[in-house]
Order: structure tokens, then C-alpha cells, then sequence
């Protein structure tokens, strides 16, 4: 079981910036790959940015390229994105997702996770 605990969001006008913070909790010593998605009325998930459990491999779709900023916290098991110069376009709600698995070295269980947050909304007027 993992507890995802989403933060930021909200409403910016166009060619501002939001934060987004994804803390995640498990009863294991887990490492996350974690990442945010979002999600616009009639449209497909589609994902944003991601980022391995080693902080230094890191992944961003082509519209989030330049403008936003994935990164991690690994003590607090928390992902930041930083989003800047923000567009109507990126109206939708964003989704932190997390997949890792359990070390049986030491945590004794070997689990496997693949969660997701509730979403938060984000929206930019123009």
C-alpha cells in the first residue's frame, strides 16, 4: 500500500508558474520512479515529466520541455514540478504516479507498486 499526498495547483494566468508536490509514504523502504501526468477534459492521459528513483535520469514530454522542472527530495520520497510560462494548453488535472518495488534484502517482502495520486487541478487563463 502507498499514500500519495499531491500539493499545489491552482488557477495563473497565462506566462506564470505553479508548483506541484507529490509526497508518497509506504510501509517499505521503497525507492519510486515517480512522474506526473495530467489529464484534459476529453483528452488522453498523456505524461509531463518523470523521474528515476536516482534523481539523475529524468524524462519530459515535448510540451513540457523548457518550461518545466522535475525533481525529487529522495529523504522525504517527494517529487517536485516546477512549471513555468505556463499556456491555456496546460489546463487539466495532473496526476502523480509512483512504481518502484520492495528490497527483500531489506525489507524482507518483495512488492511490487504502481500507484496513483487523486489529481490536482491546474488551470491558466489567457
Amino acid at each position: 500500500q502507498v499514500q500519495l499526498v499531491e500539493s499545489g495547483g491552482g488557477l495563473v494566468q497565462a506566462g506564470g508558474s505553479l508548483s506541484l508536490s507529490c509526497a508518497a509514504s509506504s510501509r517499505t523502504s521503497t525507492c519510486f520512479d515517480m512522474g506526473w501526468f495530467r489529464q484534459a477534459p476529453g483528452k488522453e492521459r498523456e505524461i509531463v515529466a518523470g523521474i528515476a528513483c536516482n534523481g539523475t535520469s529524468t524524462h519530459y514530454s515535448d510540451s513540457s520541455k523548457g518550461r518545466f522542472t522535475i525533481s525529487r527530495d529522495n529523504a522525504k520520497n517527494t517529487v517536485h514540478l516546477q512549471m513555468n510560462s505556463l499556456q491555456p494548453e496546460d489546463t487539466a488535472t495532473y496526476y502523480c504516479h509512483v512504481e518502484g518495488y520492495s528490497s527483500w534484502y531489506v525489507d524482507r517482502v518483495r512488492e511490487g507498486y504502481d500507484y496513483w495520486g487523486q489529481g490536482t487541478q491546474v488551470t491558466v487563463s489567457s
